[in-house]
């Protein structure tokens, strides 16, 4: 089948790249403006942070549901309905989030914010995936990540200078206008022929009912579980570990989350051009593997340090997860065309769904040592399962899309 040369700077690279932006944004709006949102709500600091918990298990919640939904729709209606859908349910929710009164109203608006969220990412990298050539769709997928990652920054900035309810109101309004830009993309090519077969789209079950297929399924979740670790605990919980370093200056959770997505983001980018370099997924992922564990060590061992020491190191665990492009990219290159949409859009959210699973693990590790250790060996334990799920994976660079399963 031949198909239009889509570079990486073409329309739908930069729509999706935005597309990711206003996700991130809203993604890590909760993270940035949890402390003072919560303050204003009248909860105490202790509250602040086991509430804090609360919230954003919610929205990881919903966004293991939104991937199987948006996913399912994404091979049986198109890439672009998705884009569509997600971007407008999340945008209406981040808008009503800034009007709550209640935490019961907080957890629920980021739990259905959450499910808007799950699409984003998914329907745009197989999009993009499906009309860039082989040789291109690496680069162009870390494009997308890379650029849309940088939404954490700007996230940071605005709360800087609004309140955190208009936060909300700006993250809902630059989705709305997004929806414009939407107009000018294209349907993927190879979704317009696999309409025309016959053959099963969306099924979700096609993932559980032959084993090899499980298998490999299953592996693209686990290469990804260190980028929520790092983010959703030590990251987003930076001022709790840093009064168990005796670090005394103030941290700034939301300035954490702002300097790990800028390492985040240019970890994406560069992951893209290493892959590149290499001709290999894997071996790109081992390297950054190997970056994550070794920030973390920095991480553990601080002491009596500073604000910056720690806002530093955060930076470098982005820098090490930078591989979330590559994780997705590699998801959707995993599966045919009648499923890749489920699976590049279910992958990634149950890597973020994990995360109130990690959350209890540590919870459950911390009372049982103490809250550093409790750290220390979630890490490890993560970090092992990743890294046997990453050598067990094909490598898939290169990798001719254009096949369904059957």
């Amino acid at each position: 089948m031949n198909k239009p040369a889509y570079g990486i700077f073409s329309i739908p690279v930069i729509v999706g790249a935005l597309g990711y932006f206003v996700d991130i944004y809203d993604l890590l709006l909760f993270g940035i403006v949890r402390i003072p949102s919560l303050r204003s709500l009248g909860l105490s600091e202790e509250a602040i942070r086991t509430v804090g918990e609360f919230i954003i298990s919610m929205q990881m919640a919903g966004l293991m549901i939104g991937g199987i939904l948006w996913g399912i729709m994404g091979d049986r209606k198109g890439r672009l309905s998705v884009l569509f859908g997600s971007i407008l349910l999340y945008s209406l929710a981040n808008i009503a989030n800034g009007m709550v009164q209640t935490v019961n109203q907080y957890a629920l608006l980021r739990f259905i914010a959450g499910i808007g969220l799950a699409g984003e990412l998914g329907a745009g990298i197989t999009l993009v995936s499906e009309l860039l050539s082989k040789e291109k769709r690496g680069i162009g997928t870390s494009m997308v990540a890379g650029i849309g990652l940088t939404g954490a920054v700007v996230a940071y900035y605005t709360s800087r200078e609004f309140d955190w309810r208009t936060c909300y109101y700006i993250g809902g309004g630059m989705g709305l206008l997004l929806l414009i830009l939407r107009v000018s993309v294209f349907e993927s090519g190879m979704f317009k022929s696999i309409k025309e077969m016959n053959v099963q789209r969306g099924n979700i079950l096609m993932f559980f009912n032959k084993r090899s297929r499980f298998y490999t399924y299953i592996k693209c979740i686990l290469i990804g579980l260190p980028t929520w670790f790092v983010i959703g605990v030590l990251v987003t919980f930076s001022n709790n570990f840093a009064v168990e370093f005796g670090i005394t200056e103030p941290v700034d959770p939301g300035r954490a989350i702002m300097f790990a997505y800028v390492g985040i983001s240019i970890g994406d980018i560069l992951i893209g051009l290493v892959s590149q370099w290499l001709r290999s997924r894997k071996k790109a992922l081992y390297i950054f593997y190997g970056l994550t564990i070794l920030f973390m060590g920095l991480f553990f061992i601080q002491r009596d340090g500073s604000a910056s020491q720690m806002y530093f190191i955060c930076a470098g665990l982005g820098f090490g997860t930078g591989f979330w492009a590559i994780f997705v990219t590699m998801a959707a290159e995993q599966f045919g065309t009648n499923i890749r949409a489920t699976a590049a859009t279910t992958v990634p959210n149950m890597v973020r769904g994990s995360l109130p699973l990690i959350i209890i693990l540590f919870k459950w590790l911390r009372e049982a040592t103490d809250y550093i250790t409790g750290g220390i060996i979630t890490g490890a334990i993560i970090m092992v399962i990743t890294i046997t799920a990453a050598y067990f994976t094909k490598e898939t660079f290169g990798k001719d899309l254009n096949f369904v399963e059957k």
